[in-house]
């Protein structure tokens, strides 16, 4: 029995009374409510990025790594500064780059007007250098439409999207581990037969 996709929710946000937490608690409820995903959370909050890029990363950094590292499959949760995704993501992608590779990516973005889909889509032409797959299917909260209990306003058409989404994403979750477990055993057999 395959096990379920271990599923990384990757909060982007470092900005003193950010935003993000609200959005991530409401969709780590949606995730659980579905039983076939094994979601978890790397906060770049709690990352301690370095300032610049290093390979000589301190403990807290190399955590958020192993975090990554571990996932069939990633959300991430971005707001939009200034059109476009937080510098602090975009450190954390560039410290981590091979743990994307062959792997999907699907987007819960916030902001203003666009709901933070222009933060998306640049994030889109960085993730497909490191040879990850964005899928389609986005969840976007235009306005910050949360009520005083830290749920979106208009719930069901929320969980409705977070539903399309997430179908999508652990499609290509399987169909990807599937392909990288396949290129494994692959590799291992040439290895075998090469010190044979």
């Amino acid at each position: 029995m395959t096990s379920a996709p271990r599923i990384a929710l990757v909060v982007a946000s470092t900005r003193e009374g950010r935003f993000g937490p609200t959005v991530a608690r409401w969709f780590e409820s949606v995730a659980a409510a579905r039983g076939d995903i094994d979601l978890t959370v790397a906060d770049l909050l709690d990352a301690d990025l370095p300032a610049h890029w290093t390979t000589e990363l301190n403990p807290s950094t190399q955590e958020f790594v192993r975090r990554l590292a571990d996932a069939d499959a990633f959300v991430i949760l971005t707001p939009e500064y200034n059109h476009s995704f937080p510098a602090s993501l975009k450190q954390a992608i560039d410290i981590s780059g091979p743990v994307w590779m062959r792997k999907p990516v699907a987007f819960v973005s916030y902001g203003g007007l666009s709901g933070g889909l222009r933060a998306v889509e640049q994030l889109r032409t960085v993730l497909a250098e490191l040879h990850a797959t964005t899928i389609r299917e986005t969840v976007s909260f235009h306005r910050f439409p949360f009520d005083g209990a830290g749920l979106p306003v208009d719930g069901a058409e929320a969980e409705q999207a977070a539903k399309v989404m997430l179908d999508d994403l652990l499609w290509w979750t399987d169909a990807l581990r599937t392909a990288r477990l396949r290129d494994t055993v692959g590799s291992e057999a040439v290895t075998s037969g090469a010190a044979a």
